[in-house]
């Protein structure tokens, strides 16, 4: 079994993720989304927007500037030219995802969600499930509110179908959809609209014989092997969130089979395994802000395994006991997590804020300063906002002010 260092480790999870080649020097295209959605396989959704919505930031982390219709267009359209490429359904989380991965994430191999909590009001109510794609075959792609609407007064529903409350329309839609019985057809200012899987994913994609859970379980933690380059079973089964056994019997069989290759790490207390295609970049160059739901991070404990750097998301504490804010961005740069900042898009006011800057021990605060004011300056300009303004926060904000200008 080889041993691998910490440093060697970390540069194969950084060209596993896309951090490993240099931006596009020209226009993005949805050949660059392609390729990068290749590598990191899928951007989880959240509906914090107080910078700018998850799905988009990985691709700028990677690709930089581009527009963000490129996304929307290819997860909430599709047309003969332009085919839609990414489905909405719980991976990671709620995630966009390439629709050729549907029946993977259809076989059961992955592990039930909290919609199962759901579970027994569908079997106590048949009569709302029913009714309820009913509903979204007559009216869809169909928000929530507009079924409850719909389901829920004498005058709206249709004939036939029975009086709903609104809570119960709102849980089983989230059970259907965490079930694969809906998907989300578009989206209107963030809002989901349900519709039917026929009607969303591609004929081959619905046309695909049913998989077989280990089969699906080994596809999906090739997958994961992949996007990350090397990791512990935890790291692997969390991508997707599969079932402890599931993933435990699939990477058993992908070592026998040769397609995972087990390494111990330095540093690390658990046994780790390596996608035989990883690369191995000499050095990694170059400079990303990173979302809190960011792949390459979202992994606390791995993340303070890889990097050395210990990272939280604060949102749910109260403002006088975070440490460094409510939405932090960490700073890399030539393949270390040199910073964190707290960024909040001011639309209003047509700037982006730095309310907390923090730079990480020992690092040359001097060229730290000079890549993230120059980041900060193009992360604005793509969210086509007039410029950054730097608060007080933290020991890198007097100099980050300063490089602003």
């Amino acid at each position: 079994m080889r041993t691998l260092s910490a440093d060697v480790v970390r540069r194969t999870a950084l060209a596993a993720q896309g951090f490993a080649e240099p931006r596009p020097t020209g226009p993005v295209t949805r050949r660059h989304l392609h390729r990068t959605l290749g590598r990191i396989r899928l951007l989880q959704l959240d509906s914090v927007n107080v910078a700018v919505r998850a799905h988009y930031m990985p691709l700028f982390s990677r690709l930089g500037p581009y527009a963000m219709d490129l996304v929307d267009s290819a997860a909430w359209a599709h047309s003969a030219r332009r085919p839609r490429l990414l489905v909405e359904y719980w991976a990671h989380e709620a995630s966009l995802l390439p629709v050729e991965d549907w029946p993977l994430l259809q076989s059961g191999a992955k592990r039930p969600g909290w919609w199962k909590n759901y579970a027994h009001l569908a079997e106590e109510k048949p009569g709302i499930v029913d009714d309820v794609l009913a509903a979204v075959k007559e009216l869809g792609p169909v928000g929530a509110g507009t079924l409850e609407t719909v389901l829920g007064s004498a005058e709206a529903r249709p004939p036939g179908v029975s009086w709903w409350e609104r809570s119960e329309v709102k849980r089983i839609c989230e059970y259907l959809f965490g079930l694969g019985a809906l998907t989300t057809g578009t989206r209107v200012n963030f809002q989901r609209l349900y519709d039917l899987p026929e009607r969303v994913l591609p004929p081959a994609v619905l046309a695909a014989q049913p998989m077989d859970r280990h089969d699906a379980a080994r596809g999906l933690i090739r997958r994961s092997a992949s996007a990350l380059g090397v990791g512990t079973l935890t790291d692997l089964r969390d991508y997707y969130r599969l079932g402890p056994e599931d993933a435990r019997r699939a990477v058993a069989e992908l070592v026998e089979a040769g397609e995972l290759e087990p390494v111990t790490v330095r540093g690390w207390a658990r046994p780790a395994y390596r996608d035989p295609a990883a690369s191995v970049p000499r050095r990694v160059e170059g400079r990303a802000l990173l979302c809190p739901f960011d792949p390459l991070i979202w992994e606390r404990d791995r993340t303070e395994r890889i990097f050395g750097f210990r990272y939280r998301i604060e949102i749910y504490v109260p403002e006088p006991k975070r440490e460094y804010g409510y939405y932090v961005f960490p700073f890399l740069l030539d393949g270390e997590i040199v910073a964190r900042v707290d960024l909040k898009a001011d639309r209003a006011a047509g700037v982006l804020r730095v309310q907390g800057a923090f730079a990480e021990p020992g690092v040359d605060t001097a060229r730290v300063t000079a890549e993230l004011a120059a980041e900060l300056r193009v992360m604005a300009e793509w969210l086509e906002l007039d410029g950054v303004v730097a608060g007080d926060r933290g020991d890198l904000a007097a100099p980050v002010a300063a490089a602003l200008g």
